[in-house]
């Protein structure tokens, strides 16, 4: 079973994926039948989604803390 990160990692993947198809051949928003199809709010959801995983995985990075002392 992969461990978070890599399900993190592999989450940001496909929504990135996901995001070159939609943007490589935009389409209009429209409602049809009473049903509402929003490309713009879907593009959105997905760059907030690739956000949140890019969050996660930043706080999984080592970091170090450069500090100076002065007197």
């Amino acid at each position: 079973m992969p461990s978070d990160l890599e399900q993190i990692e592999t989450i940001k993947s496909q929504t990135l994926a996901i995001v070159a198809q939609i943007t490589a051949d935009p389409k209009p928003s429209y409602s049809i039948d009473g049903q509402k199809v929003s490309w713009s709010e879907y593009l959105s959801r997905l760059q907030a989604t690739v956000d949140w995983c890019e969050r996660k995985l930043a706080g999984q990075q080592p970091f170090e803390i450069h500090s100076q002392g002065t007197t």
